[in-house]
């Protein structure tokens, strides 16, 4: 090979790998640059939840709401902003709007278990207590809740499903004994014996073995919680 073809055959190679260089670099800014535009998103976002908070202890709910949502608006993803918004609807009395906004929020966070908890309770507020009650069955569940197990509990027995309101203290009995709560121990075996004298013919735990057809029928009941 002459010494001419060696120096273009070097020249070219030398050309490739400054030329894959360069792409990997520009690959590189260019995550770097968007990491950085998302930090700074977060940023801006979080800063406006910060005034939004700030203007409501002020009593500037108004303030506050456009705050929160232009917080939305940079930032899809706040936490912050979907549980701040929902709640200042929801105390403002718009518990459809705040009911909307938790379930956006769940469309865009899905882990954002606390936003169960507040639709649930804004669900409760317009009447619809069946939803109600799922999502405040699933925020219990998932955060292994004792409180929310209680509320549920209290939305059960208001709501005359004497079955669910037992089987939800029953739930509340081992997880109370399972961490050694002895108060809450012993509030749920007075509940779960008060509650079985009251639904004692139809409880599938207690209730003594039946004909086929009332079992059919109790458990028809019990699937209805009651």
């Amino acid at each position: 090979m002459s010494i001419v073809k060696q120096v273009h055959r070097v020249t070219r190679l030398t050309m490739a790998m400054c030329i894959a260089l360069a792409c990997s670099m520009s690959a590189t800014m260019a995550r770097v640059a968007h990491a950085d535009h998302g930090a700074g998103i977060t940023s801006a976002a979080e800063e406006l939840v910060r005034e939004a908070q700030a203007q409501e202890a002020a009593a500037e709910e108004q303030k506050a709401l456009r705050l929160y949502t232009e917080a939305l608006a940079i930032d899809p993803t706040c936490r912050d902003a979907y549980l701040g918004l929902a709640a200042l609807r929801l105390r403002l009395g718009d518990a459809r709007e705040a009911e909307r906004v938790y379930s956006m929020s769940l469309e865009h966070v899905p882990d954002l278990h606390a936003a169960l908890l507040g639709r649930a309770r804004a669900r409760r507020s317009i009447g619809r207590s069946p939803e109600a009650a799922v999502d405040l069955e699933a925020y219990a569940s998932k955060e292994d809740n004792p409180r929310a197990l209680r509320e549920l509990a209290r939305w059960y027995g208001e709501d005359g499903r004497l079955l669910a309101q037992l089987a939800v203290w029953r739930r509340l009995y081992v997880l109370a004994s399972a961490r050694e709560d002895n108060a809450l121990a012993t509030e749920a075996k007075t509940m779960i014996r008060a509650l079985q004298i009251m639904v004692h013919p139809i409880d599938p735990v207690t209730a003594p073995p039946a004909p086929a057809q009332t079992r059919t029928t109790i458990a028809r009941v019990a699937r209805r919680g009651g």
